[in-house]
């Protein structure tokens, strides 16, 4: 450790990883995270390498009465990752995955992403839900529910968190399983960050590929919805066998038709979660409608399936801004939405969707995990992605525009808080969300977390 980390009056020591506090060398790639509007600048950084390195950055963070934001893989869209003046935890250099296939579970340290775990897993034959992206944080995505393409069959990624490691606002290590706080367990599964630093999860695993059906034919939204309606009506009839999503998205590159460039289309993304051959038979409809402008469908290996996505929005690359509402059902109205929100996207790079649930996901009753109601059908997401800051404004307000349009389609008010905006909804989104199970969330934050120390996240205030 150099001079810079060392003989400051404030500084943590016996740390194994850095401390990088503003004017250090590396303190604003150390800052940076997926969104590039997020801006912000912590008091210190603490690049930890492990758990003994959490409990001091949070001790440290008690003894000065500082707030704490976590940083996992960083990738929130909200960027919670990231504070002002107060303790930035790092958990990036704890990436280690061991898998047991004996059991069936993967121990997974707090800054993995889901790439770490699906190679790890896949080694084995074995996976247990995650992203869509691969180099989205393990952390992050899990602590707010973690929607993915196994959730027909497994469900979401908290229902398949059996225990983790947490460094609460006091220092101490706790384990949380259905055997040791176990309030602690169900509050991590949706309650997001708000109860301490997790430094280990562990996840059931599934028999998984190695080949899955993914089935991804594409239309264009100027002709029209006939398409879309098919899918959907396939999906309420296979729920319970497809992951999918209708990703509406800007037609460009050597992958399209030359004449098609700049056009708005619709991809109908279905991920069978059995055998592949069973889901090709079963997907095929899906790839014989009317003007299929190009089918990018094929069976391929789990983890190539997970990366699929990533070269969409690479880290750091763009400025972003999502919002999700949860759906009661897709109505021919809620479509034609849809189709039209995205045709007015300012940016050709921003994508919308629709996903399907079923399933795994919604036979989970409201009250078994913080996460709460999953009587939803369905979702909408509006994913603004831009480059230049001076379109700020017009891409933010598309996005925004187009989950309030939704709202009469709307399911109890809830929303998908792993795209929360800017977390600028506060409260009200926040309570909505979790509905009946937010009183039993401040109780258990109050429990851990008194002084509200992780309070970077969509926040759940303890009692006074």
């Amino acid at each position: 450790m150099d001079s810079l980390h060392l003989n400051h009056e404030d500084d943590i020591h016996g740390i194994a990883g850095k401390v990088i506090r503003p004017g250090h060398q590396g303190y604003d790639s150390a800052r940076a995270v997926w969104n590039a509007m997020i801006d912000r600048r912590p008091g210190v950084i603490v690049q930890c390498q492990n758990t003994e390195d959490v409990i001091s950055a949070v001790n440290h963070a008690r003894a000065k009465d500082l707030p704490i934001s976590i940083r996992g893989g960083g990738h929130n869209v909200a960027g919670h990752a990231v504070c002002d003046d107060g303790v930035m935890i790092d958990l990036s250099g704890m990436r280690g995955v061991t898998v047991d296939p004996e059991t069936r579970i993967a121990s997974v340290e707090g800054g993995a992403l889901w790439r770490d775990v699906d190679v790890a897993s896949q080694a084995h034959g074995l996976a247990t839900p995650g992203g869509l992206i691969s180099d989205t944080g393990v952390a992050g995505l899990t602590l707010s529910g973690g929607i993915g393409w196994l959730r027909a069959k497994h469900g979401l990624s908290i229902d398949n968190l059996v225990a983790a490691n947490v460094v609460t606002a006091d220092g101490s290590l706790v384990r949380a399983s259905a055997e040791e706080n176990s309030d602690l367990l169900w509050a991590l599964k949706g309650g997001g960050g708000n109860f301490g630093v997790v430094t280990q999860f562990e996840f059931a695993l599934h028999p998984i590929g190695p080949e899955v059906m993914f089935a991804a034919p594409v239309y264009a939204v100027d002709d029209g919805p006939a398409p879309i309606r098919a899918w959907r009506d396939l999906m309420k009839k296979h729920g319970d066998l497809v992951g999918s999503l209708c990703e509406f998205s800007t037609a460009g590159g050597e992958d399209f038709p030359q004449e098609m460039w700049g056009k708005k289309v619709y991809t109908l993304a279905c991920v069978y979660n059995g055998d592949a051959a069973d889901g090709e038979t079963l997907l095929q409809p899906l790839r014989e409608l009317d003007n299929m402008v190009v089918d990018f469908s094929g069976r391929m290996t789990y983890c190539d399936l997970q990366q699929i996505f990533d070269t969409l929005m690479p880290a750091g690359e763009f400025r972003c801004y999502w919002k999700a509402r949860y759906l009661s059902d897709l109505s021919d109205e809620m479509i034609d939405l849809a189709m039209n929100n995205a045709l007015t996207a300012p940016s050709d790079a921003s994508i919308s969707s629709l996903w399907n649930f079923g399933g795994a996901t919604t036979n989970v009753a409201a009250d078994a995990t913080a996460f709460g109601d999953r009587s939803m059908g369905w979702m909408y997401s509006l994913d603004s992605v831009w480059s230049d800051p001076k379109d700020d404004a017009s891409n933010i307000a598309w996005s925004r525009d187009g989950w309030d349009a939704a709202a009469p389609f709307g399911h109890k008010g809830r929303a998908y808080l792993n795209f929360p905006g800017h977390g600028e909804d506060g409260d009200a989104l926040t309570r909505a969300s979790f509905g009946e199970n937010f009183a039993r969330l401040v109780e258990i934050k109050t429990k851990y977390d008194p002084q509200n120390r992780f309070c970077f996240n969509q926040n759940i205030r303890p009692q006074s």
